[in-house]
């Protein structure tokens, strides 16, 4: 299930400092801008809604980590989850399986950093779409979820994340951002 907020401009990260874990809190008081808090607290309170309606756990969730970085929810190994954000919202998936999510602002983009991390069919793509900068981030969006999908990061090789992908991938396209989920086919 999809937990989407879409009004950080009006949500209150200060109000939200008590409904976090400690670990949680403590990580977005790390965030030296406003608007880092917001959306970490946000995305966080998105996932506490999730657990809630979807599994009906109340307390709030503490995270282990996997080698690479990817959270999970202690005690609560069978439910995957992932969180993402940027200026304007805040996203979390959970679900039986694991996922990953990645959502983004639309704007300006850097060819130079295109071509480092499209493929040569992904670059053609964006160079004759009618708004590159919205070409670029849905497939930002989408080599983000994939990897975020797996647990392994932000890799060197940026360029064969989805041509080497054979799962799921659903994006959607706002005005002002875009966001793409990924599942795993299971066979």
């Amino acid at each position: 299930m999809i937990y989407l907020n879409d009004d950080i401009a009006h949500f209150d990260w200060q109000a939200a400092l008590p409904l976090l874990s400690e670990q949680r809190r403590e990580q977005c008081l790390r965030f030296k801008h406003e608007l880092g808090r917001k959306t970490c607290a946000a995305a966080y309170l998105l996932l506490c809604e999730a657990l809630r309606k979807e599994y009906g756990i109340d307390e709030t969730p503490v995270f282990e980590y996997g080698e690479h970085g990817k959270p999970a929810i202690v005690g609560h190994p069978d439910i995957h989850f992932n969180l993402s954000h940027c200026r304007e919202a805040a996203i979390c998936v959970v679900s039986d399986k694991p996922v990953g999510v990645d959502i983004e602002s639309i704007h300006r983009y850097s060819e130079s950093l295109a071509r480092y991390v499209m493929s040569d069919d992904e670059l053609e793509k964006i160079l004759h779409a009618e708004n590159p900068a919205l070409e670029f981030t849905k497939l930002w969006t989408q080599k983000e979820a994939v990897v975020k999908l797996s647990g392994h990061g932000i890799s060197n090789d940026m360029k064969t994340v989805l041509t080497s992908f054979a799962g799921d991938l659903q994006t959607v396209v706002t005005d002002h951002y875009v966001y793409s989920l990924t599942k795993p086919i299971l066979l």
